[in-house]
């Protein structure tokens, strides 16, 4: 799959603003859902031209200024601006490669280890493949998979797939609408850095064909930083917990990210201190400081 361009996000963020939003005086019936050309060339100060060269991908590389008038027109949050930049520094035919494997940095493991089974924790690649947990962040959301799942590289788990294509994940979060958004609107973010990741191509095209639900949500354009929220459970063998999670990112692995988990209540810190001792089992898996580098995917 063709990941987004330029110009097509453009077009996505100027349908959803309205003349009203801008001050502009709307004079009889409009062909256009929101802002036409001519009206954000304007607002944004550049010729109507070029503008509609940047929604056709034919004006070369647009400088930082324009791009921030017209984040500005658009009413753009920090992260649609973050992707907005991103999508301008992407090359005009870019060229799919697959990248190695990715493989969790050993300080990061090591702070995983350190939080014990107190603290449900998920590491996550950039493309929401699961790289490591501990025991308890298994247990929370993925109990019915198998403890070492995330050690068979080429077929790690992956959140997204799971969200999407594994009823028993959809069944687990009671808010699973709230999250699958959040979900779509990260990885369209992480597909704006990443724009030649042949993976991260091939993951959304094949989550586009098999669920109609990921592509209508794909299709609404949205962008989101994805740092802290709320997970709503209805989980097999605790019932039902509210947990909070927050992202840890990692300067040694920027595009990794430590998931940790948190109970929101009394009620909700029980359930998980009874989820942690059915499930303390084994004692943390002793892991080479110095991993041995993954093969290349050909």
């Amino acid at each position: 799959m063709e990941l987004e361009s330029l110009g097509a996000y453009l077009r996505s963020r100027r349908d959803r603003v309205t003349p009203e939003d801008v001050d502009l005086r709307a004079y009889g019936p409009r062909r256009v859902p929101g802002l036409r050309r001519e009206e954000l060339a304007q607002l944004a100060g550049v010729s109507h031209g070029y503008y509609t060269r940047l929604e056709q991908d034919q004006a070369g590389t647009a400088s930082q200024q324009v791009l921030d008038a017209l984040a500005r027109v658009l009413r753009l949050d920090d992260a649609e601006t973050v992707h907005l930049h991103n999508l301008a520094r992407r090359p005009a035919v870019p060229r799919l490669v697959r990248p190695e494997l990715e493989r969790p940095h050993p300080r990061v493991l090591a702070l995983l280890d350190s939080l014990g089974e107190g603290a449900p924790a998920v590491l996550l690649g950039r493309r929401g493949d699961v790289l490591a947990w501990n025991r308890a962040g298994h247990a929370l959301v993925a109990e019915h998979l198998d403890f070492d799942a995330p050690e068979d590289v080429e077929n790690r788990p992956s959140v997204p797939r799971m969200f999407f294509l594994d009823p028993l994940c959809r069944d687990l979060h009671r808010n699973w609408e709230e999250l699958a958004l959040v979900h779509v609107a990260y990885l369209r973010l992480t597909a704006g850095r990443h724009p030649t990741d042949a993976r991260m191509a091939e993951l959304i095209g094949e989550l586009v064909m098999r669920s109609p639900e990921f592509a209508a949500m794909w299709a609404r354009g949205e962008v989101r930083d994805c740092t802290v929220g709320t997970m709503l459970l209805r989980h097999p063998t605790v019932g039902e917990l509210d947990v909070d999670y927050q992202v840890w990112l990692q300067p040694d692995s920027p595009d990794h990210h430590l998931e940790v988990y948190t109970a929101r209540g009394e009620s909700d810190r029980d359930a998980l201190r009874l989820l942690s001792s059915q499930h303390a089992v084994a004692p943390a898996r002793t892991r080479s400081q110095d991993p041995a580098p993954l093969r290349i995917s050909s």
